[in-house]
């Protein structure tokens, strides 16, 4: 599951690119703002009112099994690696050429990327998915 700010241009183009990329179907989304995220940043000590940060949960289907603070999770460029892997494919790729970076360094160019991403690529005016069946890949 990929937790991202459901208001930003950018983090929609990216979770379009992945719909794309992921051809298995593997990858769920939510946005930070809706309830299902919301309850997991708060049950994991996360900010809920920062969504600065993508948050990529392997295995979201335990979440509430493992118990408050156990749930594993990635957040910016780990996340988006992750993420990328978990498409295969050319994702796997992209994860790889993403991954010779060390993580402060992304994480650096991550931060300045978020900080400019409203002024940038706006806030996400919604519109309707390329193909109707991703709609059942996302949660409120």
């Amino acid at each position: 599951m990929l937790l991202f700010d459901g208001a930003c241009g950018l983090c929609h183009r990216v979770v379009r690119l992945l719909l794309r990329l992921d051809r298995g179907a593997r990858l769920r989304f939510a946005p930070l703002q809706g309830p299902a995220a919301q309850a997991f940043l708060r049950a994991h000590g996360l900010p809920a009112a920062d969504f600065d940060s993508l948050v990529f949960v392997p295995d979201w289907a335990r979440r509430d099994a493992l118990g408050p603070g156990a749930a594993k999770f990635l957040l910016r460029t780990d996340g988006a690696i992750a993420a990328l892997r978990g498409c295969g494919g050319a994702g796997r790729v992209l994860a790889g050429g993403l991954a010779i970076f060390p993580a402060r360094w992304r994480d650096a160019g991550y931060r300045l990327v978020a900080r400019w991403r409203f002024r940038i690529f706006g806030v996400w005016k919604p519109r309707p998915l390329s193909r109707p069946e991703w709609a059942a890949r996302f949660l409120a």
